[in-house]
């Protein structure tokens, strides 16, 4: 099997958590588990507000509560995906199987892909609806404008993770192609290649053995 594979050396090493805390996926890991913290318990403590005009609290974006739901939504997903992640991340070099290792690549490239799309749809929904929200809710001015901004920051982190994930999975796919040689055009090996009769040889028996069933009669 390979040296390494994905990004990792192969299982048996001991756990280097200097190392692994010093790697730019775990620092943007620990960044955006915090910002989805920031965003979505912002929203739950002091996102909804009770307005003279209405009886029941409503979202401070602009009173829609779906902006507020789809913000706390995304937040507490990506909390709990970065816990997943930190956590395979850790325990990544102790797999030794490299189809595990290229499932967890893929998951977490298309994941993070998938977030960072998610986070900028919702910084630019939650931007619109502050936008167009009345000035009688200028009381969670700030609350508001923390959530817009980490929802940003949030871009920002998941799509370096997404390029880590997706320089991981190259430098997995060209690791494989470098250790696989075809045993046919193999010459590193050490038994000779066979050799085979390349024209016609004459038969070692005389030409009168040939036929040894033809009867010969006897001479007297």
């Amino acid at each position: 099997m390979q040296g390494s594979a994905y990004g990792a050396s192969l299982a048996g090493g001991a756990f280097d958590i200097e190392s692994f805390i010093k790697q730019p996926q775990t620092i943007l890991r620990c960044l955006s588990w915090l910002f989805s913290i920031v965003v979505f318990a912002t929203i739950t403590a002091e996102g909804y507000i009770n307005p003279m005009t209405k009886d029941e609290t409503k979202c401070m974006f602009n009173y829609n509560d779906s902006a507020c739901s789809y913000g706390v939504g995304i937040g507490v997903l990506a909390f709990l995906a970065c816990v997943i992640f930190f956590i395979l991340d850790a325990y990544f070099p102790q797999i030794s199987n490299a189809k595990e290792r290229k499932l967890i690549v893929l998951g977490d490239l298309v994941f993070s892909a998938a977030w960072t799309f998610l986070w900028f749809i919702c910084f630019c929904v939650l931007a619109n609806q502050w936008s167009k929200t009345s000035s009688d809710t200028a009381v969670a001015g700030d609350a508001a404008r923390a959530v817009i901004a980490f929802s940003f920051f949030s871009i920002a982190t998941w799509a370096f993770l997404s390029y880590f994930a997706y320089r991981r999975y190259c430098q997995g796919v060209s690791e494989f192609d470098q250790e696989y040689r075809d045993p046919a055009n193999d010459h590193t090996t050490p038994y000779p290649p066979a050799q085979y009769p390349t024209g016609y040889q004459q038969s070692p028996f005389p030409q009168s053995q040939e036929h040894p069933g033809e009867y010969q009669p006897p001479t007297y």
